[in-house]
């Protein structure tokens, strides 16, 4: 054993239990001296080592409670030969006392069974020695309050400080879920502030790259041309920032987006004019008669199809056919473009399929991507064609897939309202 050994086994509950039984056996003296005792005739010297042992079960009440149970139950039983004394049995009340509160659940359990059998029979005992019945309900009563009385509140307050316990445990366990429910909020809500900005600024800002990029390496341009060019870059750069202060706007508002900034699938017209502006061919077909959607698939719909004609403008060849469908049950939107020969005309990020994709899942929609030929049946398979969808929005075709066409796919779900009578 090391020297620092004895330290660690004074220190914590034993140091602060030190002055308790310090005080405990100085009071117990004074009532041994006082007389508070069965008078047997012997020495009031000899009520003194029950007495320390008692104490000594005080000293390590919380640290070691069944050894401060053992060493109670010597004491008392040596008491009980030479005395009894006061001063000893209500030392003993505290040993009792710690080892239900302090020990482990079954030993608390045991001594509470324990104490009520062995308080009856001591009043029976004592009623069959002194042919008294008057005596069985007294010495019953003083065991009671001996034995049982401590056992008993020990329960209690057990009971307390575990119900306590699992009220704190249950409570960090819903702060910890709440937190990992804000941490799922903020994560879903960059998730979506990603997607709104991504999807507001790649369509103007790769019209405009793609206008100046051909304005710079044209050296034959007349001034007319440079103009027209100019002032579709000057447009583009206006429509982005008024998007972006309107997207500042909402988030700094409280409540419902309002009716005024809704994006509409029905605003198609403007999303093909603008690509025509940039140079893209681009067709546009609607089927069906157009009608008022949910808000959601409106937006989802409108930003799905400006994502893909970006992509279109910036990995494709002309020209782009954009169809709108209306059904019953949903609206569909198909946008096909001829895969471009060469190197895309600006870098990609994987970003635009993966947006589409999401926006699409939120409002239950199906959503696919890849090459539309008469070997591939398109829908089918949607993680290959995941994995070819992003290979050919970053570095154009893919190998041995020339003057094939892109298709993206999406299915919005829309009910047409009953009209009420």
């Amino acid at each position: 054993m090391d020297a620092s050994t004895p330290r660690r086994w004074w220190d914590g509950a034993m140091k602060s239990a030190a002055p308790w039984a310090a005080l405990a056996f100085a009071l117990g003296l004074l009532l041994i001296w006082g007389g508070a005792s069965v008078p047997r005739g012997v020495s009031a010297w000899l009520l003194v080592p029950p007495l320390a042992l008692t104490c000594a079960g005080v000293l390590v009440r919380r640290s070691h409670p069944i050894a401060s149970l053992a060493l109670g139950t010597a004491g008392i039983g040596l008491d009980i030969v030479v005395g009894p004394s006061l001063a000893t049995v209500l030392v003993f009340t505290d040993n009792l006392y710690a080892a239900a509160l302090y020990g482990p659940a079954r030993l608390s359990r045991w001594l509470l069974g324990i104490t009520s059998v062995l308080a009856v029979l001591g009043g029976a005992v004592g009623g069959f020695v002194l042919k008294d019945l008057r005596v069985v309900a007294v010495i019953s009563i003083q065991a009671g309050l001996v034995l049982v009385t401590p056992v008993t509140t020990a329960l209690v307050l057990r009971q307390q400080r575990d119900q306590a316990e699992t009220e704190r445990a249950r409570a960090e366990q819903v702060a910890h879920l709440a937190e990992l429910d804000r941490q799922a909020a903020i994560s879903a809500e960059r998730t979506r502030m990603a997607r709104e900005l991504h999807d507001m600024i790649a369509n103007h800002f790769s019209a405009i790259a793609i206008q100046s990029t051909a304005a710079l390496s044209r050296e034959d341009l007349d001034a007319a041309t440079i103009r027209k060019i100019m002032e579709s870059v000057r447009e583009n750069s206006l429509k982005g920032m008024a998007e972006m202060r309107s997207m500042i706007g909402l988030l700094r508002q409280e409540g419902e987006e309002p009716e005024a900034t809704r994006l509409r699938l029905a605003d198609a017209e403007g999303l093909v004019e603008r690509s025509r502006q940039a140079g893209m061919e681009v067709e546009l077909r609607v089927d069906g008669v157009p009608r008022d959607l949910p808000a959601s698939v409106d937006l989802a719909g409108y930003r799905i199809l400006q994502e893909a004609l970006t992509n279109a403008l910036k990995h494709g060849d002309p020209p782009a056919k954009v169809r709108i469908a209306y059904q019953p049950e949903h609206v569909t939107l198909t946008v096909d473009n001829a895969v471009s020969d060469g190197q895309a005309r600006l870098p990609g990020s994987e970003a635009g399929l993966v947006g589409m994709e999401e926006r699409a899942a939120l409002v239950g929609g199906t959503f696919g991507a890849g090459l539309n030929t008469a070997s591939e049946t398109f829908g089918a398979g949607l993680n290959t064609q995941r994995k070819m969808s992003r290979h050919t929005e970053v570095g154009g075709s893919p190998m041995g897939h020339d003057h094939q066409e892109w298709r993206v796919e999406v299915t919005l779900p829309a009910p047409v309202e009953e009209e009420v009578a």
